[in-house]
């Protein structure tokens, strides 16, 4: 049987946009429904969103923005653009590759944040990590202003990738 590279780079493609929709997807779910909506919840079922609901969602939110990076590059790699897009076609002068490229840098930084910044600070929040209330209260707000910074930089990398595959 003959390897067949079209395939091979869909099947490829398909698991990038996977955990792209399930990454983005509870991005959107935290900013756009729960944090909005923690306010009109009674202070006794607070806990079961803290020790049940959130601790879940981040797990699979921060393995979906991996996947979503690794396929991402894979998918590149295998494409033989993966150079170029990072140096957003500045050595090639191919328009694809700038618009494929400002979308994986905005990918990078939000995977960045999500592992770095995101999911430490949660992990106090939520009281995953021992600290104090001051500490706790510092870590939550700093986890909520940078998932609000990658929703704001979701929407130009969303836009740059789905430009990338459609006007090129």
């Amino acid at each position: 049987m003959e390897f067949d590279h079209t395939y091979y780079a869909f099947f490829i493609r398909w698991l990038h946009v996977l955990n792209g929709v399930m990454w983005i997807g509870l991005l959107w779910y935290f900013n756009f429904v729960q944090i909005p909506n923690m306010g009109k919840i009674p202070d006794d079922q607070k806990p079961a969103i803290g020790k049940v609901i959130a601790p879940a969602a981040l797990f699979w939110f921060r393995w979906a923005a991996l996947g979503t990076v690794f396929f991402g590059l894979w998918l590149a790699s295998l494409n033989g653009y993966v150079m170029d897009a990072l140096q957003l076609g500045l050595g090639s002068g191919i328009a694809k590759h700038a618009a494929i490229g400002f979308g994986m840098w905005m990918g990078l930084i939000m995977a960045f944040n999500v592992w770095f910044v995101i999911w430490p600070n949660q992990q106090k929040a939520l009281g995953m990590v021992d600290c104090e209330a001051e500490e706790k209260a510092r870590a939550g707000r700093t986890a909520m202003l940078f998932s609000r910074t990658n929703t704001m930089l979701s929407i130009p990398m969303l836009y740059a990738m789905v430009s990338a595959q459609n006007l090129y």
